[in-house]
């Protein structure tokens, strides 16, 4: 990518200003990051390109409402330890935020140069930059409150709502214990997103600096069947609900059957407990030689297909029911799989799967059309009649989004909202349970990790509140 600039004569320079990548032919190979990490004088010059808006849009687009551009300036003067000091005031982890952020959507897509026709500041990458810098150099400061409290909190979920609140809560001095159903801490940071996105190790060194400040993680621990939440409360003096959702959506087709489909989520783990180095298991799924139908258009239909790539697969096919402009999915995600030859079929929708005998051998799909959009709605579809084709396919693996996992089961009284997810107040993060709260996906549903880490630490910080003062705006 290119960036245009105006010299002093009034003649235009095109000058590189994107990150490089491997080549698709080479990081097709394997499991490392793509985005080659920029040197200390690229990082600054990318920095230097903030115009220090009056208003700044790239804040405001943020989630966790990062001071973008005070580190970008920070950054550009080679003040780096003070850029990470002001980055970490705003999020417990900046690192992971900056490699897996759909910039596109929120920070660069706010900024004043992209909104102006030129390339956004690369804020994901020197955001990212800066925190290496601060791992590398020693100024990750050890978790070490300033005095110790007596109250204990137990967070469900070691996912970044869970990770993220337990960060803040213990840097207020609480006994922290944090319950999840996984062998490892970091939820989907550790085996939903791949290791080209994100690397394992920089989730775990995040782990380790909580445990070593203290936070308690007891693994393999489900709620519900290893422990109830009613034990939880009478364990602790305010409990967190952030498990997350888990539950996929399932494909509504003829000939599908219970063993037609792989759910991507297990086929994403499976595939990162390799690159952990876990013994391989009977029944992990693996795309090599095979043709690859993924359906869905969301990151992490993206992950799937990027991963087939990666394992080799004969031929890797995307279907989605909307057209490019329309899909969920981060652009750049889309453009890297691209580069990777995958192949697209917008605007088609799963009909039937197609099979002999017990083995899948194809995906029947139908051509759609974009209606008019109702005022403030998003475009609908309708079929094409007699638009009908077949895609060949050995795996047909569904990324279709995620609902919340049954959880009223455990605990009659705690409300739900009808999706499943958690109801919680109107104004803050407290259930309908006094000293329960919940905070991401289990609230809001299956979104970004940026948001779960925002409102981990917003839950983080009611419960705080909650616990000097008793009191709770209980959801109704």
């Amino acid at each position: 990518m290119t960036h245009k600039t105006i010299t002093p004569g009034g003649t235009f320079v095109v000058e590189p200003r994107r990150l490089s990548k491997a080549s698709a032919e080479l990081r097709a190979r394997g499991f490392g990051e793509i985005t080659l990490p920029p040197s200390t004088e690229t990082a600054e010059k990318q920095a230097s390109r903030c115009t220090d808006c009056g208003v700044p849009f790239c804040q405001n687009a943020c989630p966790l409402q990062n001071n973008i551009p005070d580190w970008l300036r920070l950054s550009a003067e080679n003040e780096v330890r003070e850029a990470w000091r002001v980055s970490s005031q705003t999020s417990t982890m900046p690192e992971i935020c900056g490699r897996i952020c759909p910039q596109d959507r929120l920070c660069e897509g706010g900024c004043t140069l992209n909104q102006s026709g030129w390339e956004a500041v690369t804020i994901g990458s020197v955001e990212a930059w800066i925190a290496e810098q601060a791992w590398r150099n020693g100024w990750v400061e050890p978790i070490r409150p300033l005095a110790e409290r007596g109250e204990s909190v137990g967070v469900i979920g070691a996912g970044p709502a869970g990770l993220a609140a337990a960060d803040r809560l213990r840097c207020e001095g609480y006994q922290v214990t944090v319950y999840d159903r996984h062998d490892r801490a970091g939820g989907l940071l550790i085996y939903g997103i791949p290791g080209f996105k994100l690397k394992k190790h920089v989730v775990q060194r995040r782990v380790d600096r909580l445990a070593e400040g203290g936070v308690e993680f007891v693994l393999g621990c489900e709620v519900g069947k290893d422990v109830t939440l009613s034990e939880l409360r009478d364990r602790h003096d305010a409990v967190l609900l952030a498990m997350g959702v888990y539950q996929p959506r399932i494909l509504s087709a003829p000939g599908r059957g219970p063993d037609s489909t792989v759910e991507a989520l297990q086929y994403l783990t499976h595939q990162n407990r390799r690159d952990l180095g876990d013994a391989e298991q009977d029944g992990w799924h693996e795309a090599r030689d095979k043709r690859v139908v993924v359906i869905g258009g969301g990151d992490t239909a993206m992950d799937c297909v990027r991963t087939a790539v990666r394992q080799g697969a004969r031929s890797v096919t995307c279907v989605y029911r909307r057209d490019r402009d329309n899909m969920p999915g981060s652009a750049r995600e889309v453009q890297n799989a691209e580069e990777e030859g995958v192949v697209f079929e917008w605007l088609a929708a799963p009909k039937a799967l197609l099979s002999q005998g017990d083995a899948v051998t194809g995906v029947r799909a139908q051509r759609m059309a974009l209606t008019e959009a109702a005022p403030g709605e998003r475009r609908n579809i309708a079929p094409v009649p007699g638009s009908d084709f077949d895609i060949p396919a050995d795996i047909v693996i569904e990324a279709l989004g995620f609902q919340p996992e049954p959880f009223a089961a455990h605990e009659p009284d705690l409300k739900l909202r009808d999706d499943g997810t958690i109801k919680v107040g109107a104004v803050s993060f407290a259930t309908s349970l006094p000293g329960v709260f919940a905070a991401g996906d289990a609230v809001r549903g299956a979104s970004l990790v940026v948001w779960a880490v925002r409102e981990g630490q917003d839950a983080a910080a009611e419960i705080d509140r909650y616990l000097k003062t008793r009191t709770q705006e209980v959801a109704a």
